[in-house]
């Protein structure tokens, strides 16, 4: 674990660093200071406020007891499964089915849904997918996910601006000490892609070890194998406008959201599915579990667990709006 935060360490200087460069094009030795302490004041605000950005960037709406009890009640017995605090719980209105964590430390975490990932999975499924979250909150995954979103973001949009000042005559050298017109060509194309690739190196390692964790939460692999391969197949017919304004957040989901624009794979922030799937099954095997079984989930806490052994499909409240609740794997 030390060697991971180590990484991720790294990582994070890095994108600071490209960031600082950046700045360095722009404004020469004054930009590249701007830069710097722009970069520190960034990571400032992810370490403390990063939840509630991310959780506005994508219109997600709290929920509770009363709003979606079912959902609420399902988090809160995975939570004290992992031995976390109840996080906060979120839904957000879209199609697509995905979902994300965030927060500064377990503590301070969030949990959300789309609207359509709880339309579209079973019981079983979903229980996997948030447990996969909880790990990511378990394994304080959601802070560097969300200084890397920030950061980023952020070297988007200086390549932006960067690109938008060439076309009305800027990027030549100057007595700020800019990089000139070739070196700020060469940053619009470089720095967007080195921050793409610092963010996908922090990310793939994550999802694998967020996958383990989570399945042995949940008690049994194949429910998070089965709502993977659902998540993908769905995401890459449905778009995410909100996930498409702001690609630098694409890493925080548990399945690439930008699969509706077909996404290179080359920058993809996430591990290949079936990759993701294989592991998921080789677990289930190590565990003994198969197909239809409830693996180790045998505690009282998860046998607690609200659910429709008679497989019938009734209707809850999230958000104001009414959901049909999906059938029990366990009928």
């Amino acid at each position: 674990m030390p060697m991971n935060y180590a990484r991720t360490a790294l990582l994070l200087a890095v994108l600071t660093a490209i960031f600082v460069a950046l700045g360095a094009a722009v404004g020469g030795k004054s930009g590249l200071v701007v830069a710097f302490f722009a970069a520190m004041v960034m990571n400032a605000f992810s370490l403390w406020k990063s939840d509630t950005a991310v959780l506005h960037m994508f219109n997600a709406q709290e929920v509770d007891g009363r709003t979606a009890p079912e959902f609420v009640q399902l988090v809160r017995d995975l939570a004290k499964r992992a031995a976390l605090p109840m996080p906060r719980v979120y839904v957000m209105n879209n199609p697509q089915p995905n979902a994300f964590a965030t927060g500064r430390n377990p503590s301070n975490a969030a949990v959300c849904a789309s609207t359509g990932l709880l339309e579209t999975l079973n019981r079983g499924e979903l229980a996997g997918v948030m447990a996969h979250e909880l790990s990511h909150i378990k394994n304080r995954d959601t802070l560097t996910m969300a200084v890397a979103a920030t950061i980023g973001g952020a070297v988007s949009m200086f390549a932006q601006y960067l690109q938008f000042g060439m076309l009305f005559g800027g990027g030549r050298s100057d007595d700020r000490g800019g990089l000139g017109i070739l070196g700020t060509l060469a940053a619009i194309i470089i720095a967007p892609m080195a921050a793409g690739l610092v963010q996908m190196a922090i990310s793939r390692s994550r999802e694998y070890q967020a996958d383990r964790m989570g399945a042995m939460i949940c008690g049994n692999p194949l429910w998070l194998a089965s709502a993977l391969r659902k998540i993908d197949r769905s995401a890459r017919r449905i778009e995410n406008p909100e996930a498409e304004s702001v690609p630098a957040a694409a890493h925080m989901f548990i399945i690439n959201p930008l699969n509706g624009h077909g996404v290179d794979n080359l920058f993809s922030t996430h591990p290949n599915v079936e990759n993701r799937i294989a592991a998921l099954e080789a677990l289930a095997r190590e565990m003994g579990v198969t197909a239809g079984t409830r693996g180790e989930a045998e505690s009282s806490d998860w046998d607690a667990m609200p659910d429709s052994s008679d497989d019938s499909r009734g209707e809850v409240w999230i958000g104001g709006q009414r959901y049909t609740k999906p059938p029990s794997p366990w009928g």
